[in-house]
């Protein structure tokens, strides 16, 4: 029988799937394509992968014959019960030291348990985010692998040759840690994607609806930022967005229904950080603004018998633009440092070893939220690994500081206006709570101990004392329980 000749054997011929095969194969790997429908194999062998070296199978069985060792098996194919499912039907097929890696949108907690499961039976598991769309798996994506540490060096020379690569050759791509590491930091990254978009319609909607501007004007504002602090490929994409033309010469942006759909990720980062006790307000307000664009027919209705202001904004219009860059700038900063946040607190209670430096370094290529301002969190981060809060860097405390004033004229037009923007607006909100030494929680606890006796502790007694009030002179001295996050 014939040596195996197979590199790695990639599950799931969808777009993304088929192009990530064709991006390794130009790297010169030898990848084995299979698909639960078959007929898309051979579909695929006969087009996009004619004339390649890329082999097909028509079975589990046959894919892990095909494969040299250790077998290394990654599958690209919807979050959740179809990734248990294929494991299931490949597990068998695979002998100790073996390597299974989901590159698909998994939930990290999903990814903990396949990694335990697997081990448990002597094989490797890599669960790995993949960011950047079917453009990135072509071309180079960002790539962030999690799971058994044992497994990486034998996928390590793949992923970083297909990976994105930035200033000097480095790989967008390196080992984030163990259980659902790489998975988390996927889901952080899309967290942070969500929040990146709405700030970016919000910048939107003030010039459109406040000063009345027309798309080609905002594409000429948008081709501006890209060239300064703002570069990054989602202001790319809004540049070419607002300068495509429809059959009939008008903006096509124009004509799309303003209801947002989303597939569930930056729910997950906002669900996770409630567990975690850290407040990620800027993405939360970012998938929650998902949820009041997708209630269309109300918003009609209500548009009809709710008045508020007229959105037009009167001024310099060059000065008002101009405040608007700085408050999305600074509000972008306050998203990231807020997903760090979360990170961290992630790394300390499921004990990972993150590299917040190298996480930022992953993102400066190949994703959807890569941007020029990422190697400046690489740099904050490698100057202090032990940064709590990226606020407290002094270059980014700097920017924050150059940028505040645009910020908060930014802020109080559109409330003046009645313009809507929730991620503006919460971002400046926990500005202005960070940097508060002493917040009014101290009345919220009086107010918890009285009505349930939930103890407060004193700021002229150590921490960790708890003390109970019995307000009324009826309740008694007994104290329940105290709950922190």
């Amino acid at each position: 029988m014939a040596e195996p000749q197979g590199d790695l054997a990639l599950i799931g011929l969808a777009v993304m799937g088929q192009n990530l095969i064709l991006n390794m194969n130009d790297h010169g790997f030898t990848v084995v394509a299979y698909n639960r429908t078959v007929s898309k194999v051979d579909e695929f062998l006969a087009n996009e992968a004619k004339g390649t070296k890329v082999l097909g199978a028509h079975s589990i069985a046959e894919m892990v014959s095909k494969l040299k060792r250790p077998r290394r098996v990654m599958m690209l194919v919807k979050a959740g019960q179809a990734v248990d499912d294929f494991i299931a039907q490949v597990a068998p097929h695979l002998e100790p030291g073996d390597i299974i890696i989901d590159g698909g949108n998994s939930l990290f907690g999903d990814s903990a348990r396949r990694h335990k499961e697997l081990e448990a039976k002597g094989l490797l598991f890599i669960g790995t985010g993949v960011s950047g769309g079917e453009e990135g798996a072509r071309h180079g994506p960002s790539i962030m692998p999690g799971g058994s540490p044992a497994a990486w060096p034998h996928v390590k020379e793949i992923f970083q040759s297909v990976s994105a690569k930035v200033e000097g050759g480095a790989p967008c791509c390196d080992w984030v840690g163990e259980g659902g590491a790489g998975h988390y930091v996927k889901m952080v990254h899309n967290g942070i994607e969500y929040g990146d978009m709405q700030l970016t319609c919000e910048a939107y909607n003030l010039m459109r609806d406040g000063l009345g501007m027309s798309a080609d004007e905002m594409h000429k504002v948008f081709a501006e930022w890209n060239k300064g602090p703002l570069d990054s490929y989602l202001v790319e994409i809004t540049r070419d967005i607002l300068a495509y033309k429809d059959t009939d010469g008008a903006p096509l942006v124009d004509r799309i229904l303003d209801t947002a759909g989303q597939k569930g990720t930056g729910k997950w980062t906002v669900i996770d950080s409630m567990e975690m006790g850290i407040p990620i307000t800027l993405i939360a307000e970012a998938v929650y603004s998902r949820c009041v664009s997708a209630l269309k027919d109300q918003r009609v209705a209500a548009s009809t018998v709710l008045k508020g202001p007229s959105p037009k904004i009167d001024g310099d219009r060059a000065a008002i633009v101009s405040a608007i860059h700085d408050a999305l700038y600074a509000s972008k900063i306050i998203s990231y440092a807020q997903g760090y946040m979360l990170m961290r607190a992630a790394a300390q209670a499921y004990n990972w070893h993150l590299n917040y430096g190298g996480i930022a370094l992953m993102w400066r290529g190949g994703c959807i939220i890569r941007s020029r301002f990422l190697g400046k969190i690489k740099e904050a981060f490698d100057k202090n690994p032990a940064l709590t809060s990226l606020l407290l860097d002094d270059y980014f405390k700097g920017e924050i500081e150059r940028c505040q004033a645009g910020w908060r004229r930014t802020v109080a037009t559109a409330v003046t206006a009645g313009i809507p923007v929730p991620a503006f607006s919460t971002a400046l909100a926990f500005f202005d709570s960070y940097r508060t030494a002493r917040l009014p929680a101290n009345l919220l606890q009086a107010q918890r101990d009285y009505f349930g006796a939930h103890t407060y502790e004193r700021t002229d007694r150590p921490r960790g004392e708890f003390h109970h009030t019995n307000w009324t002179g009826r309740g008694g001295t007994t104290a329940s329980t105290t709950y922190t996050v």
